[in-house]
């Protein structure tokens, strides 16, 4: 085998799926693949498995916002069986590109796109193994045999030239299974299907808030349909005291899903590498924010929404932000959330976007690639400011999932409860949580819940979080951080006790961001600043410091096609035949 060169994917879920597409599409066959899989089955994940959903959880994309795979899904749902389309309620003869799966379905689908590149990769002469219930437990990097080395179950070791690591999805357990009733995540959703006859307090409003809510509404009351064709809740005789407590920043509840003009989001919006040059070189070596914001987002609206253009053309982004946040902060959420209902009813009926909307998911799509140039200071108002809205915005809630949300509303049973910044929860070890915030008087609250679940989302991991220790030990990998670009302002930011601000031996200030560093190509980089040619890095929770809004398949399908063009820039490795 001296001949090919060994690339492991560590993780078997999407974006392992999209990173084995782009292998098996290069057309080398001087390559061997290992695929290690902690589970029994391919292309599922975290989000698309039991382990993230159940029948009543559905996806935020529909059939044409999804990248290409091989089978379109409006052609691959005339192959599933009858049993299981009657199972989540699809009659195929009506099913478009434009509607939206349950989400164990939509597994079902990426675990047949996985079949089929295998399949592909198996006549095209690409030796791919796959190794499934193998949890990757540790790497180890050799520099000096320039191999790595993957440990599996702690006992199997096997070496190669590149590892991706794709393991995707990870909610670590901070509190669940010591404190009684405390649930770090709504995930596997299974264990929130349960029997509750008090308030439970759900922290967040956004998708994982939702997900949790749909099971948990579920398995306490029945929905059924009314005479408008909408959801109706009925609480269960054994759950009337049961009521979902939505804590949101603000009061704030997301967005809904709209019609797309573009449904894969400008892609080819994404700044050029010669244009974030050009912007550093003016700029000290950072990129600009504000540069951002007019070329991803403002310069996208003169020819497009002229009208909108003309309110936005001179704002600053904390001026644009705090228009947007004052019209929603100032309406009472469920009335804006029936609004936006009916907008975006329409917006899907007559086949027009919100444009303003659609250009935001852009921007959001189109800084996180160059974001680790930002300055300390440039990324502090982007997680501070722009965050928060983007968050909301862009999150694109399902109707269904808004109907039930305004079903249960409706029969008093989910309510939502503005929180400022300084809300935090203090586990009781007796259950539950006393709920910490100050309400919309200034009053300072401490409620207890008996039952509370934790919902804001896939966390950021720290660097002191990464999963595989021999590469910490080795120091492999190195904290992600990002200089200050006025001395003075990180100065003043460790005066005041900011724990995530630095100062090198040069005087320099730097912000440790969440997770590792990496370069553009998701390469490691390691404390010497000195990139690993060896080692690439999907798994979105330890890469958010860089990568502050990774966008599901759309970053997958990025992320991979970043990393299959740095692997091929390698030379394959061929024989002398007079070696022979």
């Amino acid at each position: 085998m001296k001949d090919k060169k060994r690339i492991a994917i560590l993780g078997g879920g999407p974006s392992g799926l999209f990173m084995y597409k782009r292998l098996v599409e290069s057309g080398r066959t001087d390559l061997t693949i290992d695929i290690f899989e902690r589970k029994k089955q391919l292309g599922v994940g975290m989000p698309y498995s039991t382990e993230g959903a159940s029948d009543e959880h559905i996806t935020n994309v529909s059939g044409n916002e999804i990248p290409d795979l091989v089978t379109p899904i409006a052609d691959w749902i005339h192959t599933v069986p009858e049993k299981t389309l009657t199972r989540y309620k699809i009659d195929p003869s009506k099913f478009n590109d434009y509607k939206v799966l349950p989400r164990l379905l939509f597994g079902q689908y990426l675990a047949a796109q996985f079949d089929l590149l295998l399949a592909k990769a198996k006549e095209t002469g690409l030796k791919t193994t796959v190794h499934f219930d193998s949890p990757v437990t540790d790497i180890i990097d050799y520099p000096t045999q320039e191999l790595i080395v993957v440990e599996v179950a702690e006992k199997a070791h096997f070496e190669f030239d590149h590892i991706i690591i794709c393991t995707g999805h990870n909610w670590p357990r901070r509190h669940e299974g010591t404190v009684p009733g405390y649930f770090d995540s709504p995930y596997p959703p299974a264990k929130l299907a349960i029997k509750i006859n008090h308030p439970v307090a759900i922290k967040g409003s956004s998708l994982t808030a939702i997900d949790a809510i749909r099971t948990l509404a579920r398995h306490n009351g029945t929905f059924s349909i009314g005479s408008q064709g909408k959801p109706l809740y009925q609480l269960a005789a054994d759950s009337e005291n049961f009521k979902l407590m939505m804590h949101s920043r603000s009061g704030l509840l997301p967005a809904i899903r709209f019609h797309l003009e573009d449904p894969h989001l400008l892609k080819d919006a994404v700044l050029s590498h010669e244009v974030v040059n050009r912007n550093r070189a003016e700029n000290n070596g950072f990129l600009s924010l504000d540069f951002v914001f007019e070329k991803n987002f403002k310069d996208l609206f003169p020819d497009k929404d002229p009208e909108f253009y003309a309110k936005v053309k001179d704002m600053d982004l904390e001026a644009f932000v705090a228009m947007m946040m004052d019209l929603r902060e100032h309406l009472e959420p469920f009335t804006l959330f029936k609004a936006e209902y009916t907008e975006a009813e329409q917006s899907i009926k007559r086949r027009e976007s919100v444009y303003w909307k659609e250009m935001l998911a852009v921007l959001s799509f189109a800084m996180n690639y160059p974001a680790k140039y930002f300055s300390a200071e440039d990324m502090q108002r982007l997680q501070k400011v722009l965050m928060p809205l983007i968050s909301i915005v862009i999150a694109f809630v399902p109707q269904s999932s808004v109907e039930e949300m305004l079903a249960l509303h409706d029969a008093g049973v989910l309510e939502i409860i503005p929180v400022g910044e300084d809300s935090y929860t203090e586990p009781d070890a007796e259950g539950g949580v006393v709920y910490h915030y100050t309400d919309e008087t200034d009053e300072k609250k401490a409620v207890h819940f008996t039952t509370y679940v934790d919902c804001v989302g896939q966390p950021h991991l720290s660097y002191e979080d990464f999963p595989y220790k021999g590469l910490l030990s080795g120091k492999t990998i190195s904290p992600a951080r990002l200089q200050f670009k006025d001395v003075a302002a990180g100065l003043k930011a460790l005066a005041n006790g900011d724990k995530n601000v630095e100062m090198d031996n040069s005087g320099n200030y730097f912000l440790r961001v969440p997770g590792i560093t990496i370069n553009d190509s998701f390469q490691a980089i390691d404390e010497y600043d000195a990139l690993n040619e060896r080692i690439y890095i999907m798994a979105v929770p330890y890469i958010g410091g860089y990568n502050p809004d990774y966008s599901g398949l759309d970053f997958c399908e990025a992320a991979s096609a970043a990393i299959i063009k740095s692997i091929e820039l390698y030379e394959p490795i061929t024989t002398d035949s007079t070696d022979a």
